[in-house]
C-alpha cells in the first residue's frame, strides 16, 4: 500500500510515496481534513449536512456521492474506508501531522511531571512538534457554504495554537534552565507572535535576554510590553511584569529553575473533564461507589448539626465528584424532611458582590413556602436585605425604605439582615433535621460572600444547621482567606474538611458492574488504567460505552483523545436550535432562566422550550426546581467546562449579538429603576463589553461600583470603577475621586494620591477643594507633613471666603492636627479653635463632629480629662446623626484614650471594640491598624496577654501592607489617635 500523508498544519497537502496527491474538489479536502481529525466513522448523512448544509437531505448525499468520486483511488488503496452508511479513514495507514502533534505532546504528559513543567526527556518531542506546526490549520483553506465546517475549523485552530503556545513556552524555560540562550529566544519570540498581548510570553522573553546578557534587549521588551498593552487594551503590565523590569534594571533578574525529573513509571496526570456527569441519566452508577467513608462522616457531622451549627467542607480536584457527592446528600436530607439552599460560585463572577447569596435568596422568593416564613421578621431587617434582593420590596410592599448605607453599624446590620433571612427559610423547626445552605465551587467566591460566610459562621454557632460547601484544592492556596476561615471554625471544633480522592481499582469495578450488570475485568483494567480513577472521566467513558461509541475491546478499542472530543460528539448531535439556545446559554455565563435566554436567542417561546427539553434530556444542562408549580425553574450547564467549551467554538459575531441582547434583557428587569438594578448592574456591563458596547459597559460599571460600595465591598466597587474608567466613562474626574477614596481606606497611599493628583487637574472650584484636602489627609497619614501643608493651603485658597464654613471648618481642622503631630501645640490649639467657632457659626453635624473631636483630642493631650471628655463625647452624640462612620470611629478612639488616661480601662476597652467594628466595617485599614494597636496595649494592662497578642499580629500584618510596598515608613506605625 503506497505512504499516504496528510499535512494539515498549513495550507493541506496530500502525499503518496512523496508525490503530491492532488483532489479535485475543496469539498473533498474538507471531507478527509474531517475524518482525520475526529478519527471516527460518520454516517453519509451526517457528512453530507455538515458539508452542504443548505442543501435537502437528497441533494446533499447525490453531493457527496460525486465529491467520493473524486477520492476513487484513496478507495482503492484502502486508506479511505466507505460502506454503504458510513464512512473514516484507516488510522493503520494515513499519517496526519496534527496527530503527530498530539502524539508528541501525549508523549510529555508520560514523563511523570505536571503537564506545564518541562524535564530533558521533554525537549526532542516537543521540538518535533513546533517544527510540524507549519502554520495554522487548513491555512487559507475554508468553505463558504458551509457555516458549520467553518466553525469547527476555526475551533481546531485555536485548540491547536494553544497547544503550540504550550509548546513554545516549555521550550523557552527549558532551553533557558539549560543555558542555551539562542534557540531559547527564538522559541519565545515565536511564541509572542502566537499573541502580542500575552504577558507571561513578554517576561519569558525579558528573562532570556537578561540572563543571557542582552540587558538592553530586555528593557526594550519592557516598552514594548507596555506599547502593545496601553494600545490595544489601554491598560498597564501586571505588577509581577513591573516587578521583573526593575529587577532587570537593578541587574537581578531571578534565574530558571532546574528541570523537571523524568519519572516514566508514574502515571500520566489526566486532564481535568469538561463536566460533571449530569443527573437523571438511565445508566448513571451509584455516586457513593468509594465514598462510603465520607458518606458517613458526612451523616454523622449532620446529627451533630442538630445541637449547633457545622461546617463541611468537601475538597478535591475538578472531575473528582464533589457536587455529585453533596447534592447526593442534600437531596438524601431532603427526603428525610430538611430545608436546604443551594448557590453554585462562578469562574470570572468574582466581583460580582453577593453574587451566590443572591442567588440563593431569589430561589427563596420563587418558593411561596419558603417565601411565607419570612413573615415574621421585623420589617427593618427585611428592609435592610432588599438592598440585596428587591424583590423582598415587591414581596412586602410596606417596607419602610433602608436606613442610609453608611450610617453606623451599616454594614453589620446588612450582613445580620442576610443571615436572618437565610436562617428564617432553611432552619429546622422542632422535632426537623437541621436546615442546610450548600455552597458549590467556594474557590471563585467573591470577597463579599466570603465575608458574609465568616459572619454567618461565627455569629450564628449555635443554629440547628450544616454549612456544606465544596471548593478545588488546587485553587485554593495555603494562604487563602478560605483556610483561615475552616481553620478557625476547626478550632471551635464544629468545622471538617473532607479531601476526595480518585477512585481505587475497586471501585471502579464496581462502578463498571454496576452501570453493565456484569464482571468485565477487561474493560474494568482499560478504564482504571486511561482514567486513573477520576469519577468524572469514568463516567464520561462509561457514558460512551452505553451509548456504544466505544466498544470494549482490548484490540480494537481506541481510546478517544478527551472528555472534549467526547463532549463534541455529544455536541453535533444536537439540533440547529438547540445548538443556538446552548450557545446563548453560555453566553449569559452563569445559571440562567428561561425568559432571559428565550429573549437573548431570539427564539420562540415554544423553539426554547423544545430546545431546552432536548439539552435537559441530553444531560448538558440541569434543571433545577423543587416544585415546577410553585416556582420557575433554573437552568445551568452540566459542568463549566461544558459552557467553557460551547462558548469558544461561537463564533465571534455571534457571541457579540448575543451579549448584547443578554444585556438588552437583564436591563429591562429594572427599566427606569436605579437602585434596583445595582445587583445586576455588573453582570449587564460584563455583556455589554464583550459586545463591544464599551459606553453602555461604562456607565453600567459606575452603577456596579456604586452599588458594591453601598454593600461596604470596597475591592469589587474599586475594580468596577478602574473598569468604567479604562472603557472611556465621561466623569473621569469623579471616578478618579472616588478610585482615591477606596484606595486611602485599603492603604494604598501612591495610588490614592496618583488617582486624586489626577482628579485634581480635572476638577474646578469647591470640588477641587476637597481633593486638595483629601489630598492632604493622605500625606498626613504617611507623616510627609511639608506637602500635607501645602495641599492643605491650596485647598483654603480654592474654598475662599465664598466656600461654605463647614468645610473651612474642617480644613482648619485638618491643620490644626497637622500642627499637633509636629509639635507646634499653641498653633494646633489656636487652630482648633477657631476651627470650632466656624464649625458653630456652620451649626453643621459633621463639621461640629470634627472639630469637637480635636478639641477633645487636644485637651487630652494637654493633661485636661474633664474638658477632653466633654468634646469628646460631644463630637460622639453628633457623629451618631451622621451618615459618615468615620467621625463616629475617630471619637470613639479618642474617647477609650481618654478613659485610659483616667485608669478606666475596661470602659476605655469597651469604646475601643466599638471603633474597631465600626472601622473594619467601612474598611479603613489604616486606623482599623492602628486600632488594634490601640486594644493590644489596654489589654495587655489588663494582664489579657493572649488576646493582647493576636491584637498586636493584627496590627503589625497590616501596618505591613499598607503605605508603599517594601519601604519601611515610621509614621505610619506611629498612628494613635486622628
Amino acid at each position: 500500500m503506497p505512504d499516504t500523508k496528510l499535512f494539515l498544519l498549513g495550507p493541506p497537502r496530500i502525499e503518496r510515496d512523496g508525490t503530491p496527491f492532488e483532489v479535485d474538489t475543496r469539498k473533498a479536502v474538507a471531507l478527509l481534513a474531517y475524518l482525520a481529525i475526529t478519527q471516527e466513522h460518520h454516517t453519509r448523512d451526517a457528512l453530507a449536512g455538515l458539508l452542504w448544509p443548505e442543501y435537502g437531505q437528497t441533494r446533499a448525499r447525490a453531493a457527496l456521492r460525486r465529491t467520493l468520486s473524486a477520492l476513487s483511488e484513496a478507495r482503492k488503496e484502502g486508506w479511505l474506508i466507505v460502506d454503504r452508511e458510513s464512512m473514516g479513514l484507516s488510522g493503520d495507514h494515513v499519517w496526519v501531522d496534527v496527530a503527530r502533534f498530539h502524539e508528541l505532546l501525549a508523549e510529555c504528559r508520560s514523563h511523570g511531571h505536571p503537564e506545564t513543567e518541562v524535564c530533558p526527556a521533554c525537549l526532542p518531542p516537543l521540538t518535533e512538534a513546533v517544527a510540524l506546526y507549519r502554520d495554522d490549520f487548513l491555512a487559507g483553506f475554508g468553505l463558504r457554504d458551509s457555516f458549520s465546517f467553518d466553525d469547527w475549523q476555526y475551533f481546531q485552530a485555536e485548540t491547536l495554537r494553544r497547544q503550540l503556545a504550550g509548546a513554545l513556552d516549555r521550550l523557552g524555560r527549558g532551553h533557558g534552565a539549560r543555558e542555551e540562550w539562542e534557540p531559547a529566544i527564538g522559541y519565545a519570540r515565536r511564541r509572542l507572535v502566537l499573541d502580542p498581548l500575552h504577558e507571561p510570553a513578554h517576561r519569558l522573553l525579558m528573562r532570556l535576554y537578561a540572563l543571557s546578557g542582552q540587558r538592553a534587549a530586555a528593557l526594550h521588551q519592557y516598552q514594548e510590553c507596555v506599547r502593545f498593552l496601553e494600545k490595544n487594551l489601554g491598560v498597564s503590565p501586571l505588577e509581577e511584569t513591573s516587578q521583573l523590569y526593575q529587577a532587570i534594571k537593578e541587574g537581578s533578574a531571578p534565574p530558571f529553575p532546574s528541570l523537571a525529573s523524568t519519572s516514566p513509571e508514574a502515571p500520566a496526570p489526566i486532564t481535568p473533564a469538561t463536566h460533571e456527569a449530569p443527573s437523571g441519566v438511565p445508566f448513571l452508577a451509584n455516586p457513593l461507589v468509594g465514598r462510603e467513608k465520607e458518606w458517613q462522616i458526612l451523616q454523622g457531622e449532620y446529627e451533630a448539626a442538630s445541637t449547633g451549627s457545622r461546617f463541611v467542607t468537601l475538597e478535591g480536584e475538578a472531575g473528582i465528584g464533589k457536587t455529585r457527592l453533596a447534592e447526593e446528600f442534600v437531596a438524601h436530607a431532603r427526603d428525610e424532611g430538611a430545608k436546604a439552599l443551594i448557590a453554585r460560585c462562578y469562574a470570572g463572577q468574582k466581583t460580582l458582590a453577593y453574587g451566590p447569596f443572591a442567588e440563593m435568596m431569589e430561589g427563596v422568593l420563587d418558593r411561596p413556602e419558603l417565601a411565607g416564613l419570612l413573615e415574621g421578621l421585623p420589617a427593618h431587617l427585611l428592609s435592610e436585605a432588599s438592598r440585596l434582593l428587591p424583590g423582598l420590596a415587591e414581596l412586602f410592599p410596606d417596607l419602610p425604605p433602608p436606613p442610609p448605607f453608611d450610617t453606623p453599624g451599616a454594614q453589620t446590620r446588612f450582613l445580620e439582615s442576610i443571615t436572618r433571612v437565610l436562617l428564617a427559610t432553611c432552619s429546622a423547626e422542632p422535632g426537623t433535621p437541621p436546615g442546610i445552605l450548600f455552597l458549590d465551587d467556594l474557590q471563585w467566591a467573591d470577597d463579599a460572600s466570603l465575608d458574609l460566610l465568616a459572619y454567618l459562621t461565627r455569629r450564628r454557632r449555635s443554629q440547628s444547621l450544616l454549612v456544606l460547601a465544596t471548593w478545588r484544592e488546587e485553587e485554593v492556596p495555603d494562604d487563602h482567606r478560605l483556610r483561615d476561615l475552616v481553620e478557625e471554625t476547626r478550632r471551635a471544633g464544629t468545622a471538617v474538611v473532607l479531601p476526595l480522592g480518585r477512585l481505587k481499582r475497586a471501585a471502579v469495578e464496581e462502578l463498571v458492574s454496576s452501570v453493565t450488570g456484569k464482571k468485565t475485568g477487561l474493560l474494568d483494567q482499560q478504564l482504571y488504567d486511561e482514567t486513573e480513577g477520576l469519577p468524572l472521566f469514568l463516567m464520561e467513558y462509561l457514558r460512551a460505552v452505553a451509548e456504544g461509541e466505544m466498544v470494549p475491546d482490548s484490540e480494537s478499542w481506541t481510546i478517544p483523545r478527551g472528555v472534549r472530543d467526547l463532549l463534541h460528539g455529544r455536541l453535533r448531535r444536537l439540533s440547529e436550535t438547540g445548538g443556538q439556545l446552548l450557545a446563548t446559554a453560555a453566553v449569559i455565563g452563569r445559571s440562567f432562566d428561561f425568559d432571559t435566554v428565550q429573549r437573548a436567542s431570539g427564539r420562540s417561546e415554544e423553539e426554547a422550550i423544545t430546545a431546552l427539553e432536548q439539552l435537559v434530556s441530553r444531560g448538558l444542562i440541569r434543571e433545577f426546581t423543587d416544585d415546577p408549580s410553585r416556582g420557575a425553574p433554573t437552568y445551568d450547564f452540566s459542568h463549566d467546562k461544558l459552557r467553557a467549551l460551547v462558548y469558544d467554538e461561537t463564533n465571534l459575531a455571534r457571541k457579540r449579538l448575543l451579549h448584547r441582547r443578554t444585556a438588552g434583557a437583564l436591563a429591562d428587569r429594572f427599566r427606569g429603576h436605579r437602585r434596583e438594578i445595582g445587583p445586576l448592574a455588573a453582570e449587564i456591563a460584563h455583556h455589554h463589553q464583550l459586545a463591544g458596547q464599551d459606553v453602555r459597559a461604562a456607565n453600567y460599571y459606575k452603577l456596579a461600583g456604586e452599588h458594591a460600595r453601598a454593600l461596604y465591598a470596597n475591592a469589587e466597587a474599586l475594580s468596577h470603577f478602574h473598569t468604567a474608567l479604562a472603557l472611556g466613562h465621561p466623569d473621569t474626574a469623579g471616578l478618579h475621586g472616588s478610585i482615591g477614596d477606596l484606595q486611602t481606606l485599603g492603604g494604598d497611599y501612591g495610588a490614592a494620591i496618583a488617582s486624586y493628583e489626577t482628579a485634581a487637574a480635572l476638577f474646578e472650584g469647591p470640588v477641587l477643594a476637597d481633593i486638595e484636602r483629601k489630598l492632604g489627609n493622605v500625606h498626613q497619614r504617611r507623616g510627609e507633613w511639608d506637602l500635607a501643608e501645602t495641599h492643605y493651603e491650596a485647598a483654603l485658597e480654592e474654598l475662599g471666603e465664598a466656600g461654605s464654613t463647614g468645610e473651612r471648618a474642617r480644613l482648619y481642622a485638618d491643620r490644626s492636627l497637622l500642627c499637633h503631630r509636629r509639635g507646634r501645640i499653641e498653633e494646633a490649639v489656636e487652630l482648633a479653635h477657631r476651627a470650632l467657632r466656624l464649625a458653630e457659626e456652620a451649626d453643621e453635624a459633621r463639621a461640629l463632629a470634627y472639630t469637637h473631636n480635636l478639641v477633645g483630642m487636644l485637651a487630652k493631650s494637654g493633661g485636661d480629662q474633664e474638658t477632653a471628655r466633654y468634646h469628646l463625647e460631644r463630637s460622639l452624640a453628633l457623629s451618631e446623626t451622621l451618615e459618615d462612620p468615620g467621625p463616629r470611629v475617630a471619637a470613639l478612639n479618642n474617647l477609650a484614650l481618654a478613659y485610659r488616661a483616667s485608669g478606666e480601662t475596661e470602659q476605655a476597652i469597651n469604646e475601643t471594640e466599638a471603633a474597631l467594628a465600626s472601622c473594619a466595617a467601612i474598611g479603613d485599614r489604616h486606623h482599623e491598624a492602628a486600632l488594634h494597636n490601640n486594644l493590644a496595649d489596654l489589654l495587655h494592662a489588663t494582664g489579657q496577654h493572649e488576646e493582647a497578642m493576636s491584637h498586636l499580629k493584627k496590627a503589625v500584618a497590616i501596618f505591613s501592607e499598607i503605605g508603599e510596598k517594601g519601604k519601611m515608613q515610621p509614621e505610619i506605625w506611629k498612628l494613635v489617635e486622628w
